[in-house]
C-alpha cells in the first residue's frame, strides 16, 4: 500500500503507510528547528495517533541534512507567548510523545540538539548514521535543560554522565553516542532508512497490546519497588491472556506459520 501523506500541516509532513506513521520534522533551511507551530502540530499529531488502534509505529526523523538543532530560539511567536506557558505548552510535547503506547523511533539523520536531542530520546528506540551529531547544547545559550532531558538523560546514560552532557554541553559523535549507550545502533548513513524501515516492519506486524503493556512496565521501572513491578507484570500478563492476539500467537505457533496481530 503507497504512503498516505496528510496535508495542511506547515512543519512537520505525516505519511502513513502499512501501519508506520512517519513524522518528518520539515524545516530544513533551519536544521529542523522546532518553532511553536512545530510544537504545536507534533503535539496534535502525537495525541491523535496515540488514539488510533491503525497506527501501529511512529518514526520521528528530520529533512534534509539534520534531525533537530532544538527549539527555533528566533521564532518571532516564541517571543510573544509567556515564558512558562510556553515552556509548559513544550512539555506537553514530550509527555505526549513519551505516552503514545505504540512502539517509536527516532530516526537520527543529522545534528540532534537541545531538545531536538531530547525529542529523540523520548522515543523508545533510536537509529543514528555514522555523521549524526548530538549535543545538550542549553547551557552554551545561557539555557538549563528542558524537554525532559533532566529525567530522561540519567536514565539512560547515568546520573554522572548526564551531568558531564548537560554541563558541558559539548558536541559528541555517533560513536561516543553508542558508546555511553544513548542510542541503540549506529548504521552507515546509506542504510539508515533501510535499516529503520526493517524494524518499523517488524514492530508493526507485531502483537500491539503487548508492545504497549511491554512499554509501560519498562517506562515505570524506575519508580517501582521489585514486588510492585512483578504484581503489575502479572495484571499485564492477564490482560494478554485474554487477548486475541495471544490465541493467534498459539495457532500460528502449531501451524507453523507467521501470526497475524490484530490488537484485540
Amino acid at each position: 500500500m503507497p504512503a498516505v501523506t496528510e496535508p495542511d500541516l506547515e512543519t512537520i509532513r505525516v505519511e502513513r503507510a502499512n501501519g508506520v506513521v512517519t513524522v518528518t520534522l520539515d524545516r530544513p533551511h533551519r536544521k529542523n528547528a522546532a518553532s511553536m507551530a512545530m510544537f504545536d502540530e507534533l503535539l496534535a499529531v502525537f495525541r491523535s495517533l496515540a488514539a488510533d488502534p491503525d497506527d501501529r509505529v511512529l518514526v520521528v526523523t528530520g529533512a534534509g541534512d539534520a534531525f533537530c538543532s532544538g527549539a527555533d530560539l528566533g521564532d518571532a511567536v516564541t517571543a510573544e507567548v509567556d515564558g512558562l506557558t510556553r515552556m509548559r505548552r513544550i512539555g506537553e510535547v514530550c509527555i505526549a510523545l513519551h505516552r503514545i503506547p505504540q512502539p517509536t523511533i527516532a530516526k537520527v539523520n543529522g545534528v540532534a540538539a537541545g531538545a531536538g536531542l531530547n525529542l529523540a530520546l523520548t522515543c523508545d528506540l533510536i537509529v543514528a548514521s555514522d555523521t549524526a551529531r548530538f549535543s545538550e547544547i542549553f547551557t552554551r545559550r545561557g539555557l538549563s535543560i528542558d524537554f525532559g532531558g533532566s529525567w530522561l538523560l540519567p536514565r539512560l546514560v547515568g546520573v554522572h554522565r548526564a551531568k558531564e552532557l548537560a554541563l558541558l554541553a559539548e558536541i559528541i559523535d555517533a560513536r561516543e553516542a553508542d558508546r555511553i549507550g544513548l542510542v541503540n545502533r549506529v548504521v552507515p548513513a546509506e542504510e539508515l532508512d533501510r535499516f529503520v524501515d526493517d524494524w518499523a516492519v517488524r514492530l508493526a506486524a507485531g502483537p500491539p497490546i503487548a508492545l504497549g503493556l511491554t512499554k509501560r512496565l519498562i517506562d515505570e521501572a524506575f519508580s517501582s519497588s521489585l514486588e510492585e513491578a512483578i504484581e503489575a507484570e502479572a495484571r499485564c500478563q492477564v490482560v494478554n491472556f485474554g487477548t486475541e492476539d495471544a490465541a493467534e500467537a498459539l495457532a500460528a505457533f502449531t501451524a507453523k506459520r507467521e501470526p497475524r496481530f490484530r490488537g484485540r
